[in-house]
């Protein structure tokens, strides 16, 4: 098997680590060479989290090179514009429709851009989800990146019952129903 790459993008405290745990355990799992690597910009203060996920019979670099990823999840839509050109030519792009202004917004020194899943659609294949109105439904918004990761699931090489299992073994107990309520909601999009 070629060596798989994901991305998966956010913004401090959205669960972009979680997501990225519940992957690693799920190639793990299926018996692949894994590497995770992360990188937080003021995750504490809303800043730019990415983690990368490799997976494959052997895999060497944590990192995935720019025009190399088969899946990005995003989110949130800026974050998404911002890696983009991470993807490969046919890989796919699954964002949030959610906007979290930068820093740099906030204090007025830039604005937010508008049109950005448009303009991401004319140049890749893009899901689009409003997951924070999909978690609403399950009340509890914070699954919002469990649902984003189910509708991600369709793109990966894993059976449905290996994702629901994982999921189970990584979130808290407290929480393993909604999440597994809320991957059930983004699987079905």
């Amino acid at each position: 098997m070629q060596t798989k790459n994901i991305m998966i993008v956010g913004v401090g405290g959205q669960g972009t680590l979680l997501t990225s745990r519940i992957l690693g355990g799920l190639t793990l799992r299926a018996g692949f060479d894994v590497k995770l690597s992360e990188v937080h910009g003021m995750a504490q203060r809303g800043g730019s989290v990415v983690t990368f996920v490799r997976y494959g019979e052997k895999v060497n670099e944590p990192i995935v090179e720019e025009g190399q990823a088969d899946v990005l999840i995003a989110f949130e839509k800026l974050e998404a514009m911002r890696y983009a050109h991470f993807l490969k030519k046919d890989g796919v792009l699954i964002v949030n429709d959610q906007r979290i202004d930068p820093m740099p917004v906030v204090i007025g020194a830039a604005e937010y851009p508008e049109g950005i899943i448009e303009n991401l659609e004319k140049k890749y294949k893009v899901l689009k989800i409003d997951a924070q109105k999909a978690a609403a439904t399950l009340g509890n918004p914070r699954t919002f990146n469990i649902i984003v990761l189910g509708l991600a699931a369709k793109h990966m090489d894993f059976s449905h019952e290996d994702w629901l299992d994982v999921i189970a073994h990584t979130v808290p107990e407290k929480t393993i129903e909604v999440n597994t309520k809320a991957f059930e909601l983004g699987y079905g999009m």
